[in-house]
């Protein structure tokens, strides 16, 4: 087993049956998909014949379609099959790791989204009984475990049973989809811990990792359950647990469309969807104050439990955790309760004190991400009450938790998130409305008066995006610079941590985020001339104590040669001599400014990568959603 590396990460998945060609049909859903992974893509089409006709290669999906064009579209035709787009963490992604991937006779074939844990065990069981395996992958060993099933034994014949024999094998997360060359008219797919949909057509059915595979095609969709497997076939599906007995999925309709998930003209989804940050708060608020009360998605906990909240705990990665940090300010300020904020990746492996009167905030945009689902299991053992913000309709994270708060920013495709963290940061302060509410730290009117100001944010950030051409020059100008640091104070703070994020995924640039009150705590030792440092101003008005001291740290820099770039409210005249690039950003209350100071620093980092020749959606070494750890 030596040298053996285990291929793993967010893919796309999809597979059809109908009365299409099927590789229309998957090819179609990998586009959509490809911001899921793009090393390397596949497809393996059930044509009737004695064997699957399996296509694939490593890198982007232009690869692929140029080699079936090269085999030609006619040794492709069907009307079953199924297709991957992938995203590697270990290991090379080259040919013979992409998927699909196939047993020794060729007839079935295997996609795979997650990690077998115990792969290691069951590639030695195989290599022992004689199989030669052809990839580094842990997914190669289920189609050679699949076939043996299904030519002998009690399953023997029975592709589903042959399915569900294996699956009851095998540990860790998981999406299967798996096709057979004897039964070219159905596809079999299986969960665990892993997203998987189904998607109900006239007289066809699709499977995916993610609604927007079939969107073209239908919008009625069924979620699959933890440990269960859908066989789809031209005029329906049939759903099992993995012993074998009938389980139910849950129906739901997809509330957008296929226009949604694509560039509606702009070069980028990024900047699509930086757009639409104003609709996407508004659709994140909506329907969240009803009779005088905020109210969340789905609620199974108590308002007594809430009340009996002592401590909050929120817990993300990347840009959600950023978003968590703002959080903070707002539910201590609002509920007089102390907020941790931690690194999910780091959570569970510190042993945080936990108990009944702890509440857990899971703040993912996927609901699938593995460091933030392990923090939610780790806190339900220590018997923690947990409320997720997601942006995916009945994703893991929310259906282990006991409330749920949908953000409903709709899909967002550029990989480096924008519209869906801005959707966050209003989805976290809808909690600590929530929890003020339960706890009568404010008054009802007070709640009101809250809520009435955030909905007015959405207006707030459409005003900001008609000012930022300016930002885009700069970005241009800036292009050359070989590092960029961010300065921010109170909320200011997470805002310039985001905004260093931001440069680092999309521009590939050495970018840092500061407290400036640490500046001279050693930060100010690389200020040089002509470094770009943006500042992210408070409110001269909202905390006058902190802007004075913000124009101090930056007359400080200043005068020592750097190229201050401030976000400052409108009318703001103290901080301009100070400002060699002064960005006016609408006066909103202080609390909630990050929903506007966050969207000029996104344009920055989009502009500055796009100027330096990068692909802004799917930047290097990155996938949208990382489901494993």
């Amino acid at each position: 087993m030596a040298g053996v590396v285990t291929l793993r990460g967010v893919c796309g998945i999809v597979g059809y049956v109908g009365h299409r060609q099927a590789l229309d049909v998957v090819l179609g859903g990998l586009h959509r998909m490809e911001y899921r992974g793009y090393d390397s893509a596949g497809v393996a089409m059930a044509t009737g014949g004695q064997t699957l006709t399996v296509e694939r290669r490593a890198g982007r999906l232009a690869n692929l379609e140029s080699a079936v064009e090269a085999t030609g579209r006619d040794a492709f035709a069907g009307t079953a099959g199924m297709g991957h787009t992938r995203w590697a963490t270990h290991g090379p992604p080259v040919d013979r790791n992409s998927h699909p991937h196939r047993d020794a006779t060729g007839r079935v074939a295997v996609v795979h989204n997650g990690i077998i844990e115990n792969f290691a065990a069951l590639r030695a069981e195989l290599e022992a009984s004689g199989v030669e395996l052809s990839s580094d992958t842990d997914t190669e060993t289920t189609a050679h475990l699949i076939a043996r099933a299904y030519a002998d034994g009690e399953t023997a014949g029975d592709l589903p049973a042959s399915v569900r024999s294996v699956c009851r094998r095998l540990e860790g997360a998981f999406t299967l989809v798996v096709t057979h060359a004897d039964q070219p008219d159905l596809v079999v797919a299986a969960r665990r811990s892993s997203p998987l949909v189904v998607g109900v057509g006239e007289a066809e059915m699709f499977v995916a990792s993610d609604v927007a595979a079939f969107i073209e095609h239908t919008r009625d969709a069924v979620e699959l359950g933890q440990d269960q497997l859908v066989v789809i076939g031209r005029d329906g599906y049939e759903i099992t647990d993995f012993a074998g007995d009938t389980a139910e999925g849950k129906p739901f309709t997809v509330d957008w469309d296929l226009s949604a998930a694509e560039k509606g003209g702009h070069e980028y989804f990024m900047l699509k969807e930086i757009e639409e940050q104003p609709e996407a708060l508004a659709n994140t608020l909506r329907g969240h104050f009803q009779d005088g009360l905020v109210v969340l998605d789905e609620q199974r906990i108590s308002d007594q439990d809430l009340r009996d909240v002592d401590k909050v705990f929120v817990v993300a990665c990347g840009s959600a955790y950023h978003s968590g940090l703002v959080a903070k300010y707002a539910i201590e300020h609002w509920c007089r309760l102390p907020v941790e904020v931690e690194l999910a990746s780091e959570f569970r492996y510190r042993d945080p004190v936990l108990d009944r009167d702890t509440l857990v905030v899971a703040v993912s945009q996927s609901g699938e991400t593995a460091d933030t689902l392990e923090a939610v299991r780790h806190a339900r053992e220590q018997k923690a009450r947990v409320l997720a913000v997601c942006n995916t309709n009945g994703a893991q994270i929310p259906r282990e938790s006991d409330a749920v708060l949908y953000t409903h920013a709709g899909p967002e495709i550029g990989v480096a998130s924008t519209k869906a963290f801005l959707a966050q940061v209003a989805a976290n302060y809808l909690v600590g409305l929530a929890l003020a509410q339960a706890r009568g730290t404010k008054y009802p009117d007070e709640v009101a008066g809250e809520f009435a100001e955030l909905e007015a944010m959405s207006s707030a950030v459409h005003k900001t995006l008609e000012t930022l051409e300016q930002v885009r020059g700069l970005g241009r100008r800036l292009a050359e610079s070989k590092a960029v640091l961010f300065l921010g104070r109170h909320v200011g703070y997470p805002v310039a941590l985001e905004g260093a994020l931001k440069l680092k995924e999309l521009a590939y640039m050495h970018a840092e985020g500061f407290a400036a009150g640490e500046l001279k705590h050693g930060p100010i030792a690389l200020i040089e001339d002509d470094l770009p440092v943006v500042v992210v101003m408070p409110s001269p008005k909202g905390r006058a104590v902190l802007h004075s001291k913000l124009v101090s740290n930056i007359s400080e820099i200043q005068a020592r040669g750097a190229r201050t770039i401030v976000i400052a409210e409108e009318g703001d005249d103290r901080v301009r001599p100070f400002a060699d690039e002064l960005v006016e950003i609408p006066a909103v209350p202080t609390l909630l400014q990050p929903l506007v100071s966050t969207v000029p620093l996104q344009v920055l980092a989009a502009e500055i990568a796009r100027a330096r020749g990068f692909d802004v959606d799917k930047p290097r070494n990155l996938a949208k959603s990382v489901t494993v750890e």
